[in-house]
């Protein structure tokens, strides 16, 4: 039976997996997944600007045919990504789901919803050709910065945590305007009928005082509502506090949870420690400390004493080795071996770009280790392992694992 020419490459699952890597996944600095979100992050901001720009009449007019070719082409390339998507999701789901329900569920994710948006809207106001539609749905491509800052999603993340709590400081709010408002409307709407004639109208005024931003287009003349206005602006300040005060402590809460999940994955991903227990990791998660070093700046050099260990939370360092360079990104570590034997540095560390670090001093580890016995036992039984395998690799503190693992990366 013949086949279709092409046909083997668009339903090879191994072409799926890759593609799905890179949209979800391949994001490490300078990889190909990283130039990719540089790319959609790029079409976003331009795809807006020129949004932004086309509600200028003046620069519509001179400009317009430019703002309609860049908005069809954000529109083909959001398009084209959703396609992707819908595509590669397949076999990726947590669950056990036949392709259609993966494919159902990823398009009626928050996610998946904000990737339809983002082109779907304005494709049809480009083909119905109303101009003040197309500049409107031009702003929805923005939401798919979501997907690509981590920043955003803590937020969100943050917001639904708290959304219970949040939807309470919502009932309060509204409970202190109607109160507010009804005693403006009770006191000023004698005076005052076209301003305070109806509680809707005294409504206005609650919500204007209450959010300390005061308008100046309604106020009370009398004296009993101006004392109530006191009142009401005195009360809108904690109204403002409080929901802001529970965002924030949720978004720091988020950020911490974040980066701790990151801290344990890296320690876990080092050999010295990936067998031990909860309670061991966390207890040197604490012996760590932070270090930011700018681009071109040496970390250590070749011949120093070895006394810490380092992990690269952002950034990238250069290791130059008597017979190589290698180079390391987020997420990797370097200088296991200073925790068990006080060698001298084999290489010179230098940052490539500015780079934060978490850093394993020996001394603390020692300690730790001293309190406790298991961890003790564990470390000397994997050290013992560990510098068996690199008896071939060159003396010093990068082993030969880190350098090949840096090789694959």
């Amino acid at each position: 039976m013949a086949t279709i020419p092409g046909r083997r490459a668009i339903s090879d699952p191994d072409l799926r997996d890759r593609l799905y890597e890179l949209l979800e996944h391949d994001h490490l600095p300078h990889s190909v997944g990283s130039r990719f979100v540089r790319l959609i992050v790029t079409v976003i901001v331009i795809d807006v600007l020129a949004m932004i720009l086309a509600s200028v009449p003046e620069l519509d007019a001179r400009f317009g045919p430019l703002f309609t070719v860049l908005e069809v082409g954000a529109v083909v390339a959001f398009a084209l990504e959703y396609l992707a998507r819908l595509w590669t999701v397949v076999g990726h789901s947590l669950r056990d789901m036949t392709p259609m329900r993966a494919r159902v569920d990823y398009a009626l994710s928050a996610l998946g919803i904000i990737d339809l948006l983002s082109f779907l809207p304005a494709a049809i106001a480009l083909i119905i050709g109303d101009r003040w539609v197309l500049v409107l749905f031009g702003m929805l491509p923005f939401l798919k910065l979501i997907r690509y800052s981590p920043a955003l999603r803590s937020l969100l993340a943050a917001l639904h945590a708290e959304r219970r709590t949040l939807f309470g400081c919502i009932v309060i709010l509204t409970g202190a305007v109607l109160l507010f408002a009804s005693l403006l409307y009770a006191i000023e709407h004698n005076v005052q009928p076209e301003k305070f004639g109806t509680i809707p109208q005294a409504m206005w005024w609650a919500i204007v005082t209450l959010g300390t931003v005061g308008y100046g287009d309604v106020v009370p003349v009398t004296p009993l509502g101006k004392i109530v206005s006191v009142f009401t602006i005195v009360v809108g300040f904690a109204m403002i506090a409080l929901p802001v005060a529970i965002i924030s402590t949720a978004f720091a809460e988020e950020v911490r949870r974040r980066d701790f999940v990151v801290t344990w994955g890296m320690l876990a991903r080092v050999p010295l420690f990936s067998h031990l227990g909860a309670s061991e990791i966390a207890d040197i998660m604490r012996l760590l400390r932070a270090q930011t070093i700018e681009s071109g700046e040496i970390l250590v050099r070749r011949g120093d004493p070895a006394s810490s260990m380092y992990f690269i939370t952002a950034g990238e360092v250069e290791i130059e080795l008597p017979s190589q360079r290698v180079q390391l990104s987020d997420g990797t570590f370097f200088g296991e071996i200073a925790l068990l034997h006080r060698t001298s540095r084999s290489g010179t560390v230098t940052a490539t770009r500015k780079t934060k670090l978490l850093v394993l001093d020996a001394d603390d580890f020692h300690a730790l280790i001293a309190r406790v016995p298991a961890l003790a036992a564990h470390v000397k039984e994997t050290a013992e392992a560990r510098m068996a395998d690199t008896a071939q690799a060159p003396k010093g503190d990068i082993a030969a694992s880190e350098i090949e693992q840096a090789e694959r990366d």
